[in-house]
């Protein structure tokens, strides 16, 4: 069975769309000022360990928390060079990845994530208003579509269950002017978008104004004990700390155990050039919404404050040996693959063009979703696994190493979704044959109205999985 996206488009005009693209992160084409990198022995109260999303929460967090507490972070290369700079700009209310996963894995206790989520995003929209963040933040809503039939039932079961308002096609198109929607479902509430790199370098600026001391190309090579302390060794120093927040994402942690519980997963977006006027006409869009296809291999997309149409997702590659490495980002085969899709939904914009192509790593685990632990008696704090979603989450989850550190219980702490882990994922080459085994299962269920094979439906009773 054929889906929309298997339809022939002119290879030309996908070669003509990517041939003046630059290979890097569009939304890294700002200033970005420097931090020193560390020199020397330090001490400190809390040293916070990685320079993205969760590290900068947990550094402002905390520096609001404790005023008097000497705080240092340090990061490997740039602030916000990696997921953080990379990402679509969706911060999402979810702390699950989905109502559906949520629901599934922590039945008794949803109705409170979803609380806490919601709480955590109106937070977030409060501290940038507060602290003058300047990071092209548009609380605009999500707008989900089905591009295959069997997607608008699960849309109307979506919008049954109070999670959205339900668009027919003539009512969706109105929204967006796309050939391929059936139906869509419209959530205003639970979604913002942002810069995703403004909000990183925003973040950074804060925790500087609050005293946070920040060092750049500082890689934390070493964690331990030692007399009473922890001791983080660097290339170029120590810092000995009394409390440490591991906020690497996908990078591999310096706590070796929970290495197996992550493994790191390629997406691939690409940017268009801004729109002119009349473009923009052609496709409507005037609310500006975060728009997501419905199946397994989904796309992301949306508008940035300058009206380019950032385009991602579908592709999601893991490579064999659970590796980071650069050389996996260039890959043609996915970015012909996007701009084909591109103009199936968007034929009116044939004579766009895509000015940036980009990917980065995703940190996934198998239940899709952040996880935390501690370590070194309580005095280490770590949180891993966001898998595309963490936009938002990221600032919920410092909150949560914050708390994990203090050592006192809190509602946040109590949650049957921090205190408990993720399977772990089984060494190569099981790893790689299983994710891949799945990947083509998926793609296989898009291809068949979303029936489920025997691997899916084991997984789901299994509580895991690989999603896309």
């Amino acid at each position: 069975m054929r889906t929309v996206f298997d339809a022939p488009v002119d290879p030309a005009l996908v070669e003509r769309s990517l041939a003046a693209s630059v290979f890097a992160p569009m939304w890294l084409d700002i200033a970005r000022p420097d931090h020193p990198p560390l020199v020397g022995s330090q001490s400190c109260d809390l040293l916070v360990v990685g320079g993205g999303y969760t590290g900068l929460w947990a550094a402002l967090h905390a520096a609001e928390r404790y005023p008097d507490r000497r705080i240092v972070l340090v990061e490997s290369d740039r602030i916000g060079w990696a997921a953080s700079g990379r990402n679509g700009g969706f911060v999402e209310a979810s702390l699950t990845h989905g109502a559906e996963n949520g629901r599934s894995r922590w039945a008794a206790e949803f109705d409170t994530l979803t609380e806490l989520g919601m709480a955590n995003l109106d937070g977030m929209a409060a501290d940038i208003e507060r602290l003058g963040l300047d990071v092209d933040w548009e609380r605009t809503g999500m707008l989900s579509v089905a591009t295959e039939p069997h997607q608008v039932d699960w849309l109307t079961e979506s919008a049954a269950a109070g999670e959205g308002r339900f668009l027919d096609q003539e009512q969706v198109r109105a929204e967006v002017h796309s050939p391929t929607y059936r139906a869509g479902l419209y959530e205003p509430d639970s979604c913002a978008l942002v810069h995703p790199a403004k909000l990183a370098m925003e973040l950074a600026r804060a925790c500087l104004a609050a005293g946070v001391q920040m060092h750049e190309h500082t890689r934390a090579l070493s964690l331990e004990s030692a007399d009473g302390a922890l001791r983080v060794g660097t290339g170029s120093g120590t810092v000995t700390a009394s409390r440490v927040i591991l906020a690497t994402n996908v990078f591999p942690s310096l706590l070796r155990r929970n290495r197996w519980y992550t493994v790191p997963v390629y997406d691939y977006v690409l940017s268009t050039e801004p729109l002119t006027a009349a473009q923009l006409e052609r496709i409507g869009w005037t609310g500006r919404q975060g728009v997501g296809d419905s199946a397994n291999q989904f796309h992301y997309y949306r508008l940035s404050a300058d009206n380019r149409i950032v385009w991602g997702g579908y592709d999601a590659v893991y490579h064999f040996g659970r590796r980071v490495d650069p050389t996996y980002e260039d890959r043609p085969q996915t970015y012909r693959r996007l701009a084909e899709h591109f103009f199936i939904t968007f034929p009116q914009l044939d004579d766009v063009r895509f000015s940036h192509r980009w990917a980065g790593a995703i940190d996934t685990n198998t239940r899709f979703c952040a996880h935390w632990g501690t370590a070194h008696r309580g005095r280490v704090a770590y949180v891993n696994g966001f898998t595309g979603l963490g936009v938002g989450a990221t600032r919920f989850a410092a909150d949560v190493c914050l708390d994990l550190l203090d050592g006192t219980p809190t509602p946040r702490t109590r949650l049957e979704m921090v205190r408990k882990k993720p399977l772990p994922f089984p060494p190569e080459p099981f790893a790689s044959v299983g994710i891949q085994a799945t990947r083509w299962s998926l793609d296989r269920a898009d291809h068949s109205a979303g029936r489920r094979n025997v691997l899916l439906r084991t997984l789901d009773k299994l509580g895991l999985g690989f999603d896309s």
